[in-house]
């Protein structure tokens, strides 16, 4: 009987280790042939400067380097062999890619497995017919008068009891010189505000004491991490990682695992409590939705795509503004012709109808998201061989990415002043006309275009129309230009450091 026991033992053992063994072998050969795959001993410059970092030495971005590789190709487009990688900032080849040939640029699954953890099945991370059902959806629902209404108001509501007096508190009397951090201040706005409109929760993040919310730090690193794992050498390399939890893998996890008790509470108590009266984007899609993990998915993208964009939008503009005060001016001389003038500690509240005769303010945004937007660059992975019109042949498998950053630094598509920040380009006889999608994709373009696009415009607006009112805001550093950190959507590295007066005290 001991024997028996013995022999089981041994055996299994020995089988751990054969399968171990086996894992890690398979593995090696993996990453062996996707190595093979990707050619790293290709030799030309663009590869050699990847692999090396060299491109560090003047760059201080790598948006920066890609943008300086497409001004000097003849089309306008690069592939970098190493990575498998064809990336244009030609608008002809992104309507191409988001309109004509759209069924042959779908996200593709190698990005529905780096961001699959996090996002799961919710329509940033699906192709097909989930796509189609969460995006029409999606469509009814952020197309209603009132659910806008609803966002309106949790974003007026935030700006005036929290947003205001937080700047406020930096703008008193001997506090002139205290430093703020408005990327970190519009990121908790932003995070409350979309909290509120997705689950109907107030995680009070802006508070006048800053508080340390455990989800939003979960939801931060869960997007960086998430973020690091495409810009791995291999996929082998954290699916290694994973399977072993180990390092930032193991890190993920526990985010997740946080934000998937968050959501899963969140979800029960509104079951609990009955979500026909709620107007919430969680009790609306409860409504039609008896999956509670497909509901999860659905939210948390919406989670991600409603906080990190218009915080980081937020974020370029008044750097941008702080570096520009004739534009700066220019706005404050619309909103009185428009609004009203306002004392300096009192702000006028502009009406929606308002807001849309800001010609030169609605200029101004979409001027900041040209030079910084939110989302530097989009890829899509090529199903079958197909031709760009430019005449680049791009093969089956093949990642696809269009840069809209590198698009608003492009002398052949917005002219010589393109490094400019000039709002009046966004202006035909004082009225704003906006651009092509295709020559402008920071909403997408074609199928896939933003649908919340216009909260989001509203959002930026009411948050400016509020703070250039009553503020001064200036850059503390005002010769640091910005370097971005990895990310899903583009992050100042170490913040937006400023200086907040009150308008008139200087």
């Amino acid at each position: 009987m001991g024997f028996d026991l013995l022999s089981v033992q041994s055996m299994s053992s020995t089988f751990c280790v054969l399968f171990f063994s086996f894992t890690i072998l398979f593995s090696l050969f993996s990453l062996l042939l996707f190595i093979l795959r990707l050619k790293p001993w290709c030799n030309c410059e663009v590869c050699r400067s990847y692999l090396s970092l060299s491109w560090a030495k003047e760059f201080g971005n790598l948006c920066d380097w890609y943008t300086h590789l497409l001004r000097k190709s003849p089309t306008g487009t690069i592939h970098v062999h190493v990575l498998s990688n064809t990336i244009t900032a030609n608008p002809e080849n992104v309507e191409h890619i988001l309109k004509t040939r759209f069924d042959n640029y779908p996200k593709g699954k190698p990005f529905s497995v780096i961001l699959g953890d996090l996002l799961g099945r919710g329509i940033f991370n699906v192709d097909g017919e989930s796509w189609k059902f969460q995006r029409k959806m999606a469509s009814l629902e952020l197309g209603s008068v009132s659910v806008r209404s609803y966002a309106s108001e949790i974003v007026t509501s935030e700006i005036q009891s929290r947003l205001i007096p937080l700047l406020s508190s930096f703008a008193a009397a001997g506090q002139e010189d205290k430093v703020l951090d408005l990327q970190d201040v519009f990121r908790r706005f932003s995070f409350d505000n979309i909290c509120k409109f997705s689950f109907g929760l107030d995680p009070g993040c802006l508070q006048l004491s800053l508080p340390i919310s455990k989800f939003a730090a979960a939801f931060d690193l869960a997007s960086k991490l998430s973020a690091e794992r495409a810009m791995s050498a291999s996929p082998i390399i954290w699916k290694f990682k994973r399977f072993l939890n180990l390092g930032s893998e193991k890190k993920l996890k526990e985010a997740i695992k946080t934000i998937n008790t968050f959501a899963t509470e969140m979800i029960n108590q509104r079951r609990e409590m009955g979500f026909s009266n709620h107007k919430d984007l969680l009790s609306r899609f409860m409504a039609s939705i008896d999956d509670d993990n497909y509901l999860r998915d659905i939210v948390i993208s919406f989670l991600l795509a409603g906080r990190d964009t218009v915080a980081s939008a937020l974020t370029s503009f008044f750097y941008l503004l702080s570096q520009n005060p004739h534009v700066e001016a220019a706005i404050r001389d619309e909103l009185e012709r428009v609004i009203g003038s306002s004392s300096s500690h009192q702000q006028q509240v502009a009406s929606l109808e308002q807001m849309r005769e800001t010609h030169y303010l609605n200029g101004a945004i979409y001027e900041s998201m040209r030079l910084y937007p939110p989302v530097q660059f989009d890829s899509k992975f090529c199903q079958e061989d197909d031709i760009l019109p430019d005449g680049t042949f791009v093969q089956k498998g093949t990642r696809v990415t269009y840069h809209p950053y590198a698009m608003g630094r492009m002398e052949r598509v917005w002219g010589p002043d393109c490094l400019q920040f000039k709002p009046d380009r966004w202006l035909h006889n004082g009225v704003f006309r906006p651009e092509s999608p295709y020559k402008y994709p920071v909403f997408q373009a074609g199928l896939r275009v933003c649908l919340g696009k216009e909260m989001a415009l509203v959002e930026m607006r009411s948050v400016v129309v509020s703070l250039v009112q009553q503020f001064d805001i200036r850059v503390a550093d005002p010769n640091q230009a910005p370097r971005f950190a990895p990310g899903l959507t583009a992050t100042v590295r170490g913040g937006l450091p400023v200086l907040v007066q009150h308008r008139g005290t200087h």
